[in-house]
């Protein structure tokens, strides 16, 4: 009996922990020759290691607008968002750790953020891609009722809270 309870415990933790080790993945890029974060991420990926210098940064020194902040907390709650950036690209090091800051000041729940990390190739290694039709990064992709109402490119037309309001707006 304590066999089989024992087997089962390092089956546990054997499965959490490969599942642990499939976020944050860090390889070394051909492109570039150096190592960047691929496939699937979350906050500790971004705020630590490669990325964290940046995300910190970014995140301490945005100051989003609290006027359209007020507006996004009423109707952000229903929305599913994904994330797709490069920890190498210039773009992604300014925006993304900036959204996340409008999503934390919004009460947005960060469980229903998918983030996803490409190499130089816009490739995410493990992890497929192409449903999203990514040309340029960071991409931030808005959906509700599993339909897309809008996406944010690279770098925001006015400001990254604006436009997202801008895409909630559709969706009510």
């Amino acid at each position: 009996m304590k066999i089989k309870i024992l087997s089962l415990i390092i089956m546990l933790l054997g499965s959490s922990l490969l599942s642990a080790q499939s976020k944050n993945t860090v390889i070394t890029d051909g492109k570039l020759h150096k190592d960047v974060l691929v496939g699937f991420c979350d906050r500790n990926g971004l705020k630590w290691g490669l990325f964290g210098k940046y995300f910190v940064t970014q995140y301490d020194a945005y100051k989003p607008s609290r006027k359209i902040i007020d507006k996004i907390k009423d109707k952000i709650d229903k929305t599913k968002i994904v994330i797709i950036f490069g920890s190498w690209c210039s773009d992604s090091k300014i925006q993304v750790p900036r959204f996340y800051k409008i999503l934390d000041k919004s009460g947005y729940n960060e469980n229903d953020v998918t983030l996803i990390a490409v190499d130089r190739a816009k490739r995410a290694m493990t992890t497929d891609i192409a449903k999203y039709e990514v040309t340029r990064i960071p991409l931030f992709i808005i959906y509700q009722d599993g339909k897309e109402l809008g996406r944010i490119v690279e770098s925001p037309k006015k400001t990254l809270e604006k436009d997202l309001y801008k895409i909630l707006k559709k969706a009510h």
